[in-house]
């Protein structure tokens, strides 16, 4: 599902909101994830999962092409990990 399609999907479940309403609301929602994670916060939505933020540290790696060794940096990447109710419902459970 696509942002589009999910904001569709609100729209058509709530006909007494505007569907410019519906897509500011989202739109607020992943900006806020994003603005919390940027500070280095947890953000988690219970039954869904939740968003943190990992330091990879500095590491050797390797060019693919030539086979060559190549520094890469440090870098901070976002992470997800599943709440148990959506775990169990891709598990059948």
């Amino acid at each position: 599902m696509i942002r589009s399609e999910l904001i569709q999907k609100l729209s058509d479940e709530n006909p007494h909101l505007f569907q410019r309403d519906v897509e500011r609301i989202v739109n607020t929602i992943f900006e806020e994830i994003i603005e919390a994670m940027a500070r280095g916060d947890r953000v988690e939505l219970r039954g869904f999962g939740a968003f943190s933020v990992k330091k990879r540290d500095a590491r050797a790696g390797r060019n693919p092409r030539t086979g060559e060794a190549v520094s890469v940096e440090q870098k901070h990447v976002p992470f997800f990990k599943t709440g148990k109710l959506l775990r169990d419902r891709l598990n059948g459970e």
